[in-house]
């Protein structure tokens, strides 16, 4: 596969090669916020301050549906009056009980992981909160145990549905007092998505194109993706999951100040050096750092220059939190589904995990 940037400027060659329609189901974030807060809304996400706080608060998922848990984490804060855990696992931790809230998430509402997860919490008394697929086996535990059911009516594959499966939860968090609620913040977060889809067009050509712009950043390159806060890991996070599924690319990602004790190190390894007589280019270290407008890491971009290291910064913009972790991942996602594109790759197929998931189920 060769990386070829002309193609994110010729729009008869992406559409060619987006035969999935990812670049389209990114577009759609900002309906997805507003249908899914809808849809919370209308399933009663408000009968879960019933019977008070709980405890602890577990969301149970895998891939873009344990990220979900991540965004609710990191909106609530470090301030918030319960802790808020999530698994990525079959199990629940063992003092899991009466007291807490499980939230079960998954996409089609069939990950088997999940589905174990939900089935343990409601064993085990714990409130139960499922958001799935309509029709569902998730669907199914939630209806028997007369638990609290959020459908998921976004189309696409599941890690482009995120917001599908974060909203709610972050509706239910609002229900409970742990983080601002209602259609105000929820569309303002939509329009800010809005404009993120706007200028990430693929009409839009590359160099006004931020998304086609950081594409081309990462191309032929070894990305080391870094937060400066926990809510830039999240889209750190997310940066390195997108680039693993649509783009097939790997990726390193990590959080400031835990990564400089660390993956630091790596600036000093093969991959960060550079041969300037070499007669082919050479895949090497690139440096992302995702960080707020006040947080720049002066001392870690002196350290990567005198390294010869290359640096991307991608500055979180917004009105609050939400919003400014919202537009990163918007911007995060066009970036790994141009990266994709630019080398000829359809973003959509993950057929590695596909034939995985079908030899585990023989």
């Amino acid at each position: 596969m060769t990386w070829e940037p002309e193609r994110l400027d010729d729009q008869s060659l992406l559409a060619e090669a987006d035969q999935g329609a990812m670049l389209p189901a990114i577009a759609a974030a900002a309906a997805q916020v507003r249908t899914a807060h809808r849809d919370a809304s209308e399933a009663g996400v408000a009968r879960l301050a019933r019977d008070g706080r709980p405890r602890a608060i577990v969301v149970a998922g895998m891939g873009a549906a344990a990220l979900a848990g991540d965004i609710l984490a990191v909106i609530c804060g470090y301030g918030a009056p319960v802790p808020i855990v999530t698994v990525r696992s079959g199990r629940l931790p063992g003092w899991v009980g009466a007291a807490d809230l499980v939230m079960a998430v998954s996409s089609s509402g069939q990950t088997t992981e999940t589905l174990a997860v939900a089935a343990e919490a409601v064993r085990r008394g714990a409130s139960l909160m499922a958001v799935g697929a309509q029709g569902s086996p998730l669907q199914a535990v939630a209806t028997q145990s007369s638990a609290l059911f959020v459908p998921v009516t976004a189309q696409g594959p599941p890690r482009a549905r995120l917001w599908s499966l974060a909203v709610p939860l972050l509706a239910g968090a609002g229900a409970l007092g742990l983080t601002q609620d209602g259609t105000d913040l929820f569309e303002g977060v939509a329009r800010a998505l809005e404009d993120m889809a706007h200028r990430c067009r693929p009409s839009s050509e590359s160099f006004v194109n931020p998304g086609k712009a950081l594409a081309m950043e990462l191309a032929e390159s070894v990305p080391m993706v870094w937060g400066a806060s926990p809510l830039t890991a999240v889209a750190a996070h997310r940066l390195a999951l997108q680039l693993h599924e649509n783009a097939k690319y790997p990726a390193i990602w990590g959080e400031l100040p835990e990564a400089l004790h660390n993956q630091l190190a790596v600036l000093d390894g093969p991959l960060a050096e550079r041969d300037i007589f070499a007669d082919t280019a050479e895949r090497t270290l690139r440096l992302v750092v995702l960080r707020e407008a006040d947080d720049r890491p002066q001392a870690l971009f002196k350290v990567a220059e005198d390294r010869g290291v290359p640096v991307s910064e991608l500055i979180a913009e917004g009105v609050n939190p939400l919003e400014r972790l919202a537009t990163l991942i918007e911007l995060v996602d066009y970036a790994s589904a141009y990266l994709a594109l630019g080398y000829g790759i359809d973003p959509t197929p993950v057929t590695s995990i596909t034939e995985l998931k079908a030899r585990i189920s023989q």
